[in-house]
């Protein structure tokens, strides 16, 4: 079977190889592993976005650049797509570790989370876990984990505290805006499974989603990266199903269903008292969502692209 995390060490190699251009910086951590830091003391860029997305993704996706007309507001875009997006999207790039260890705390996504099992559930519903003598492990952060960090994380998962790769990408920053719009199929696939849809169904995915433009305060910036899922973000899914009710699950997909939707995220939060838990969880979705039906051709569609909610968090509208 494949290794997510070997995959993504791939990636990683190539970060660490050529740090200058890639805007990043290498730095290994006594009694840890290393970190390749994409954005707290570097800079970073769209070309380490890409290359983190494909990170979170195990090596089973691909991201790539362009640059895209929303009406009349020109937007960079990442691309990305997968021929395994159930493993690369719930089985490795899912944000779904919440790692506390002293006054370190961030969610882990990327492969490393497919040798710890976080969310074991998660895990048992799509059959898959990882073996792996290195651990790569993503963290949307402003700040660099400490040794006690990684020995937390190479427990979790089996390996030694040097084989543990962590890279870093805070909100406010280029790399970071850029992998977090790369989660663009993530997003639609964890919707449809949290409905009750079998995520083992979907045999292909692709989307596209605007990256947002750099806020420097953490709380507009996740506003920003939320909006542009939630506003402009598309996925186009592949499934093999024999149901009779894709449609339903289609038309329930979209960020439009929610009862929160409307305002911008930042509002959202402000309103339910910076409490990501009295947030609706259904909001976390794409703007429009299509699937395509192997077993009998037909094509559903749900949702619809918000320029002006966009526009709204971006302060134009």
């Amino acid at each position: 079977m494949f290794s997510v995390n070997q995959g993504a060490f791939k990636i990683v190699e190539e970060l660490m190889s050529n740090p200058e251009y890639y805007g990043v910086k290498v730095e290994k951590v006594e009694g840890g592993g290393t970190i390749i830091d994409a954005g707290v003391k570097v800079r970073g860029g769209y070309e380490a976005g890409l290359r983190i997305t494909e990170i979170c993704m195990g090596g089973l996706g691909k991201a790539y650049l362009t640059v895209r007309r929303y009406e009349d507001l020109l937007l960079p875009t990442v691309v990305v797509y997968s021929d395994e997006p159930c493993i690369a999207t719930l089985g490795a790039q899912f944000a779904g570790w919440r790692i506390k260890v002293g006054d370190f705390f961030a969610l882990g996504s990327g492969p490393a989370r497919a040798l710890s099992q976080q969310p074991k559930e998660l895990y048992a519903k799509i059959g898959y876990k990882d073996e792996s003598d290195v651990a790569v492990i993503v963290f949307e952060a402003d700040k660099y984990p400490s040794a006690d960090v990684f020995k937390y994380v190479a427990d979790k998962c089996g390996v030694e505290p040097s084989s543990v790769y962590a890279v870093i990408t805070p909100t406010s920053s280029i790399a970071g805006s850029t992998q977090i719009s790369g989660r663009i199929v993530e997003t639609g696939i964890h919707k449809l499974t949290e409905l009750g849809f079998d995520p083992k169904k979907i045999v292909y995915g692709a989307g596209s989603a605007p990256i947002a433009p750099i806020h420097p305060k953490f709380t507009r910036a996740m506003g920003r990266t939320n909006d542009v899922i939630i506003a402009c973000g598309e996925v186009y899914l592949t499934v093999d199903y024999d149901g009779e009710d894709l449609e339903e699950y289609v038309k329930k997909a979209p960020s439009s269903e929610s009862k929160m939707y409307g305002k911008p995220f930042f509002q959202i939060f402000k309103e339910a008292g910076y409490d990501f838990y009295k947030i609706d969880p259904g909001i976390f979705s794409p703007a429009q969502i299509t699937v395509n039906n192997l077993r009998d051709g037909k094509v559903y569609t749900a949702g619809k692209i918000d320029v002006l909610l966009l526009k709204k968090s971006l302060g134009l509208g």
